[in-house]
């Protein structure tokens, strides 16, 4: 089990619960015709929140995942992995259960400030947040 949490394209998401949920389903389908780790596929607004975020919780996969000798050289880095999957309109990250915290709060700051929503998709309430702080019920 992992702790998942999502940023998505504001433009695309639908306003109310009942939609977004089965806007989220869809996109969870992954039946997009791309590999899931290429960042080029989504938009500008998420490829920017994700090559800030890489550099504090490192992809596991694809491109920018860190070699053998950078998990040698750093022992705390593996502990930080994360496994991404890279959607059009969504980017999913399931993080370590240890990372709860630091990776609610990294992801929840960096979507504000790169203009992408935030899905607690782990957490008990769900918390579906646009980027200028309202919540989608």
């Amino acid at each position: 089990m992992s702790y998942d949490l999502m940023v998505f394209e504001k433009t695309k998401a639908p306003n109310t619960k009942e939609e977004f949920m089965a806007w989220y389903e869809k996109q969870t389908a992954w039946e997009e015709e791309h590999d899931y780790q290429t960042i080029g596929v989504s938009s500008s607004a998420l490829q920017n929140w994700f090559m800030e975020m890489k550099d504090i919780f490192p992809p596991m996969n694809g491109a920018y995942a860190p070699g053998p000798e950078q998990l040698e050289k750093d022992g705390d880095l593996e502990s930080r992995l994360v496994d991404y999957c890279i959607g059009r309109e969504v980017i999913y990250a399931a993080f370590p259960w240890s990372a709860v915290e630091e990776a609610y709060e990294t992801v929840r700051r960096l979507a504000r400030k790169h203009d992408v929503g935030f899905f607690d998709v782990s957490g008990s309430e769900g918390d579906i947040i646009m980027p200028d702080g309202t919540c989608i019920l």
